[in-house]
C-alpha cells in the first residue's frame, strides 16, 4: 500500500536519478500582497515545495498552478489557492547541487488546518512524474489543546507523528 510522505520528508524520483522533492514549512502565514477577497473568513497558510538535484546533469523542471493540489480537514475538502500571491517554478533548469523552491499561499477554515494534504506532480524535461502526497498540519489549533497520547485509531497521521517525536524528545532528556 502506498503511504503518504510526512511534511518535511524528501521524495526521490527513480526515473530521474538524483532528483528529489519535498513539501515543507507548512505554517500559518499572511500573503505578501494582501488577502484575496474570496478568502474572507478563512485562515491563510503557506507551504513550500523544494526541488533538489543531487545528480550529475541538469533537469528542466516545471511546478505551476494545477500541479499542486491542497486538501484540508478529515473529508479532504479543497483549500482556496491564492494564485496571485504564490510563486511557482516555470521552466527552470536545476543544475547539480542546486535547488528551486515554490511557495504556495492557500486559505481554509481554521478548524480544518489540523489535517492538510499536499499533492505534487512535477514535469521534468517535458515528462510528467507520478503524483506524490505529503500529509501534515499547520498546528494552528494545537497551541491551546493539551497533548494526549495517541492510541490506535485516534488522530490523523500528522498528530501521530508529532506525538511520537514529542515522546522521543522527552525520553532523550529524561
Amino acid at each position: 500500500m502506498y503511504e503518504p510522505n510526512v511534511v518535511g520528508d524528501w521524495q526521490e524520483y527513480e526515473e530521474h536519478a538524483g532528483l528529489r522533492v519535498r513539501v515543507h514549512r507548512l505554517e500559518a502565514a499572511e500573503p505578501p500582497r494582501g488577502r484575496d477577497d474570496a478568502a474572507a473568513g478563512l485562515t491563510y497558510f503557506s507551504v513550500r515545495v523544494t526541488i533538489e538535484n543531487r545528480g550529475t546533469r541538469h533537469f528542466g523542471v516545471h511546478l505551476e498552478d494545477g500541479q499542486i493540489d491542497v486538501r484540508v480537514g478529515p473529508d479532504g475538502e479543497g483549500a482556496f489557492i491564492d494564485w496571485r500571491n504564490s510563486q511557482f517554478i516555470e521552466g527552470f533548469d536545476v543544475y547539480p547541487l542546486r535547488r528551486a523552491t515554490a511557495v504556495l499561499y492557500a486559505a481554509a477554515p481554521e478548524a480544518a488546518l489540523c489535517h492538510v494534504d499536499v499533492q505534487v506532480q512535477l514535469r521534468v524535461d517535458e515528462e510528467w512524474t507520478d503524483r506524490r502526497l505529503w500529509a501534515g498540519g499547520t498546528g494552528v489549533l494545537e497551541a491551546g489543546t493539551p497533548s494526549a497520547p495517541v492510541g490506535p485509531g485516534q488522530g490523523d497521521l500528522a498528530h501521530q507523528v508529532s506525538a511520537f517525536l514529542k515522546e522521543q524528545t522527552e525520553r532523550g532528556t529524561a
